[in-house]
């Protein structure tokens, strides 16, 4: 009776995983194959202490083809939604190819990015990082530092591509770099836990960085607790791109000249008192963190709408309790 019960609840819970899922990708008009539901599975039930959960591959395949989401879900061309939202199947599919694009032009950006002083890891997130980009999308980014110079580091990256004509500002968007996220070596941990960024660092794709990328994604491990399948990437993703002799002895040298207290703490000041006079940074909503293990420019998060949508959607399915 009690192994019943067990099981009862389990599928239960499964089921509540899959709509949930299919519902918070709704919110970006992705729709998922059975295999993306299972990967990318969203816990109702999550909180910082859960206990973890292991999911299989096959239960969540057995689920979905049973008659049970058949009232909220449609499956066509492979593709899980919610009832009613077939176009989104064929936005997927064509913004993926932009994506493709994107992702081959932003790597030519990003081989030079890597001989700047001090830039430890580069990582595509965002729409880009789920191949969801449409043709007006710029090209969000993370990067690593080295601890101690993350002011310069920002600086140097912010020059160079306003040099090369890459930065994104006022209404320059399309393909351009939006610098809105630094982290250091020794602060690899993400400052916001929820399932926004669970999402958005589940799906990165490191460019340059790989053993930096590694050791990040063992400092959010807590995305486990909201994503029951996510797991460590072993293998060196395709898109990285490698450090070379010429590469390494620029940064080297340019860390030596560049590398004094003095330039961080001068740069540390100015950019500070910039960021408090700015009034983005005081608007309601905004989430700006400007300290030195952390830069995180997002005055207009998008997290807190998808959420809100996220949970009108589960509130209909009964979801929410």
């Amino acid at each position: 009776m009690n192994f019943y019960y067990r099981m009862t609840e389990k599928h239960s819970k499964l089921r509540k995983y899959i709509l949930a899922t299919v519902a918070y990708y709704d919110g970006f008009s992705y729709p998922l194959t059975a295999f993306e539901v299972w990967r990318y599975l969203i816990r109702t039930d999550y909180s910082s202490d859960s206990e973890r959960v292991e999911i299989e591959l096959a239960d969540t395949i057995s689920a979905l083809q049973s008659d049970v989401f058949s009232k909220f879900l449609e499956n066509f061309s492979g593709f899980y939604f919610l009832k009613g939202r077939r176009e989104i199947v064929d936005f997927r599919i064509k913004n993926q190819k932009i994506s493709a694009g994107k992702l081959r032009r932003l790597r030519r950006v990003v081989f030079w990015l890597r001989f700047i002083p001090f830039v430890r890891m580069v990582g595509a997130t965002g729409g880009l990082a789920m191949k969801n980009a449409h043709w007006k999308s710029d090209w969000d980014l993370l990067i690593v530092t080295a601890a101690g110079h993350i002011w310069t580091g920002r600086t140097l990256v912010t020059l160079f591509s306003q040099i090369i004509g890459k930065r994104r500002y006022d209404q320059k968007i399309v393909n351009r770099l939006c610098l809105n996220y630094f982290l250091t070596e020794q602060s690899l941990e993400v400052i916001t836990k929820d399932l926004f960024s669970a999402n958005e660092y589940m799906f990165m794709i490191p460019l340059f960085g790989g053993d930096v990328y590694h050791r990040f994604q063992i400092k959010n491990q807590w995305i486990k607790n909201i994503k029951p399948t996510y797991n460590l990437q072993e293998l060196p993703h395709l898109k990285i791109i490698t450090d070379n002799i010429f590469s390494k002895t620029f940064r080297n040298i340019g860390e030596f000249v560049l590398g004094g207290v003095w330039l961080e703490k001068g740069l540390r000041n100015i950019e500070k008192r910039k960021i408090l006079e700015n009034p983005k940074t005081h608007q309601e909503g905004s989430l700006v963190y400007a300290e030195n293990d952390a830069l995180v420019f997002l005055p207009v998060p998008h997290g807190p709408v998808i959420f809100e949508r996220f949970k009108e959607k589960i509130e209909d399915f009964g979801l929410s309790s």
